[in-house]
Formats: structure tokens, C-alpha cells, sequence
């Protein structure tokens, strides 16, 4: 099993749900709007005995015309049609913006990943189409609808392939899920924004963003103590230090 972490960079975000590159050596965190969050935006790949596993999918934003996630993976050996699995916690933009991307010339949207399977809930998919803007990209989002890639789970909790484990808890959104991958009998824990960093998970804290936030902070509560007892490696998307926390 191997872990790589592909940073897109950090970020900060306010009230306007846009996200602005930050740099720590030339930007100051108090020049910022009041209220922005400082974040890394941090998709995972796993490499596993079965698959290759994409752990959402960043921003989608593009250097030289080329997708940062697919110069991630090619920077780490890994051809991005090689992807088996993309395994997406939820649909907001900084999770979802590189599911796909447009065809120009077919004036379409693509896939990213053509040779993968893609894993979300149907109720997500639909709650994203509700709200729209500025949280859900749905133009990029309408071949979700469309592509025999795409299972739609329908279940709040359920299994895929035997290995890995989705549970929806509606804490930071509604249809949020998690995942819970087994592999070299080691839990792999990837909580997307319901235990987005390390600090999270130490600390009683109820996000003003989260959906339900008592309900979030009792589950990193819950899953902090379960990890450490059963020695869980978790994954953290917007960690700007620690993105992997294992318990040997």
C-alpha cells in the first residue's frame, strides 16, 4: 500500500466561496478578508492490492493548460488513465472541480479519469443541483448524470469491493460521506470536511460552516478515539502541515 498526498496549494476562503492561492512567504493571513480560513486544498491517491484509489479530485484549476491533478499524479509515476477508483466525499468545488473538465471543440464536458469508476451519493448529486452556485460547479457536474462511470450509491452505509467502507453523516453537508479503506489490515480513514485537519480532531470545535457542526465535532471525537485504539491512518484534505496521521 502506498499514500501520496497531491497538494494543490493553500488557499484562503471567505463568505465568497472563492478560493485565493496564499503563499506564506509573501501574503499575510490579517490582510485577508475578515474570517478567511486558511486551507490546503489536498486530494490522496492510495495505491492498493486492487485498485488506485483517487480520494477526491481539488479544484480543477489548470497550469499551462494542464490539469494540476493529472501533473500530480504524473509527477508520482502515475499515469492519470490509471486511476481505477474515485471515491467523492461530497461536491463542493474544492472537493469536485477536477471531476471533469470541458471539450472544447465538442462543447462538452469529460471525465478526468476514463478509465475509473466513480463513487458518490445520489442524494449529493441532486442536493448539488438544488443549491448550484457558488458551492456546486454544476456545469462541470451534469456528466455525473450522464456517464456509465458513475455509481450512484443510494445507501447510507454500505461496502464497495469488499474493502472499502462509505457511511453517509451528514455533518458538513447534508449527504456527506466518509470512507473507511482496509488494506494490509490497516485502516485508511479519509473524512473530507467532516475531519478536514489534525487540529480538528484534538479539539472540541463546532464549525460555523458545517452543516450540523455539534454533530461533526462529535464524530471527530468518536473516530479520534476509535483510530488511535485500532491504529487508523488518517487523511486530512485541508491540513496545510499534516496531511497523513498514523497510529503504529
Amino acid at each position: 500500500m502506498k499514500i501520496i498526498p497531491l497538494s494543490e496549494g493553500s488557499f484562503t476562503i471567505d463568505k465568497t466561496k472563492l478560493f485565493i492561492p496564499f503563499d506564506e512567504q509573501k501574503n499575510i493571513l490579517k490582510e485577508r478578508p475578515v474570517g478567511s480560513l486558511l486551507v490546503e486544498v489536498q486530494p490522496f491517491v492510495i495505491i492498493t492490492s486492487k485498485d488506485i484509489l483517487l480520494l477526491d479530485t481539488g479544484l480543477g484549476f489548470e497550469k499551462n493548460g494542464i490539469l494540476q491533478l493529472h501533473q500530480n499524479l504524473t509527477d508520482n509515476g502515475i499515469n492519470p488513465p490509471e486511476v481505477t477508483k474515485v471515491l467523492l466525499t461530497h461536491l463542493h468545488k474544492d472537493h469536485a472541480g477536477g471531476i471533469s473538465r470541458e471539450d472544447h471543440a465538442n462543447h462538452s464536458y469529460q471525465l478526468n479519469f476514463p478509465g475509473a469508476k466513480y463513487y458518490l451519493q445520489e442524494k449529493e448529486l441532486n442536493f448539488a443541483f438544488e443549491k448550484g452556485l457558488p458551492s456546486f460547479m454544476t456545469k462541470e457536474l451534469e456528466v455525473l448524470k450522464q456517464s456509465s462511470q458513475v455509481e450512484l450509491l443510494s445507501e447510507n452505509e454500505g461496502m464497495i469491493d469488499n474493502y472499502i467502507h462509505y457511511e453517509v453523516t451528514g455533518a458538513h453537508s447534508p449527504y456527506h460521506q466518509v470512507f473507511r479503506i482496509n488494506e494490509d489490515d490497516k485502516i485508511i480513514f479519509f473524512g473530507g470536511d467532516d475531519a478536514p485537519q489534525l487540529q480538528q480532531m484534538k479539539h472540541r470545535y463546532v464549525a460555523k460552516y458545517d452543516h450540523d457542526g455539534k454533530k461533526a465535532m462529535e464524530l471527530r471525537r468518536k473516530w479520534w478515539e476509535q483510530g488511535q485504539k485500532e491504529k487508523w491512518v488518517f487523511l486530512f484534505y485541508h491540513d496545510v502541515k499534516n496531511p497523513i496521521k498514523r497510529f503504529n
